[in-house]
């Protein structure tokens, strides 16, 4: 594997990988409303100025890795729900590989509603109730980790992760440790465990304010700088700050003057684009810039990954999926028809808001 920027965990006990990335988490179906004037209130009615039906979650990350030029996989729960569907549909246009998830019965992707407004984002989720809290159990990961040997592996602290990465670290399998402020206020002692095992941390300035409880952002960055070899903090459309042996850079290189419609999913983004260049030999300030790039890009679409084309769906799921658009003010097709009929929103005005990534996942 090419000289990365951060120390190796440990030798590779194979040649090469069949994939270069695989993310482990959840995947969510979005559906992304553009800017609209306020919250609504009990019994108000608003409207968006512009709509879309994407997904997101870890699907995004391996999607920005992949754009990026390595190889890159899901692991994920994925079953035949509309969700399920989407993301499949997305993945195999992307060229993302789903070799690694774990297919069950019934619903198995989370619902998002996205709300643009303020400059910001609202949201609305549901996980189906068999959903392990965790994503994909440990077991599973652990299999997956074993059999496919990736060169990186991305992950949240989800319960059960350490036994995750200290498996990647005795495979020799470099890990990219993100966080979310669910986990934080749930086990902030875990996430700090796990951030210690990791070859990279990716939180956004807000999280790592929450984590370490630091009066300001040096000061954070000053105490998260010794858990791991690397530590990148996320500050949208102020770039990244990168800290690690050498010391703390600024980058905000690759930071794009963008009129942004969504924000959701730049943080996810920028994780992926850093990881490929890492894998390609970038030193780490680099691999930052490429980041910011990516995350500029992120936020000129609706959706994580952007709009996805709903016609590549199976029959089974067009009736839903037109139902989903026509609740947007789009014409519906009809019964037992395809997404062929589907209203294209991709020539939808901008929304205008600075880059920022993603403090959800």
């Amino acid at each position: 594997m090419p000289a990365t920027g951060v120390p190796p965990t440990a030798a590779r006990l194979t040649e090469a990988a069949a994939m270069d990335l695989i993310a482990f988490g959840r995947v969510f179906l979005e559906i992304v409303f553009g800017q609209v004037p306020s919250m609504p209130g009990p019994g108000e009615e608003i409207f968006a100025d512009e709509f879309a039906i994407s997904c997101g979650g870890a699907v995004t990350v391996a999607s920005a890795a992949r754009r990026s030029g390595i190889e890159a996989g899901l692991s994920a729960l994925l079953s035949d729900d509309l969700g399920s569907r989407v993301v499949a549909e997305h993945c195999r246009r992307a060229g993302v590989d789903l070799s690694a998830s774990r297919h069950v019965t019934g619903r198995a992707a989370g619902i998002t509603v996205v709300l643009n407004f303020a400059g910001d984002r609202a949201f609305v989720s549901y996980l189906p109730p068999h959903t392990p809290a965790g994503g994909p159990d440990t077991g599973h990961w652990l299999e997956v980790l074993r059999e496919q040997r990736p060169a990186w592996c991305y992950l949240q602290p989800w319960p059960g992760a350490a036994a995750v990465i200290g498996q990647a670290r005795a495979l020799g399998i470099h890990v990219a440790l993100d966080v979310g402020l669910n986990a934080i206020d749930s086990d902030p002692r875990a996430v700090v465990s796990c951030a210690r095992m990791a070859d990279v941390f990716l939180p956004n300035a807000v999280e790592l304010l929450r984590l370490t409880g630091a009066g300001s952002l040096i000061e954070a960055i000053d105490i998260a700088a010794a858990w791991c070899p690397c530590l990148v903090v996320k500050r949208g459309g102020e770039g990244a700050i990168v800290a690690d042996a050498a010391g703390r850079t600024a980058v905000t290189e690759g930071i794009s003057p963008v009129s942004a419609r969504d924000r959701t999913g730049a943080g996810d983004a920028f994780a992926g684009a850093l990881i490929a260049a890492l894998h390609g030999g970038a030193p780490i300030a680099e691999a930052a810039a490429a980041g910011n790039e990516a995350g500029s890009q992120t936020v000129t679409m609706l959706g994580a990954v952007g709009e996805v084309d709903l016609d590549g769906l199976a029959p089974a799921a067009a009736p839903l999926a037109a139902a989903l658009l026509a609740s947007a003010g789009g014409p519906a097709a009809p019964p037992g028809g395809g997404g062929p009929d589907a209203p294209d929103t991709s020539d939808a005005g901008p929304g205008g808001r600075a880059y920022g990534e993603d403090t959800r996942r």
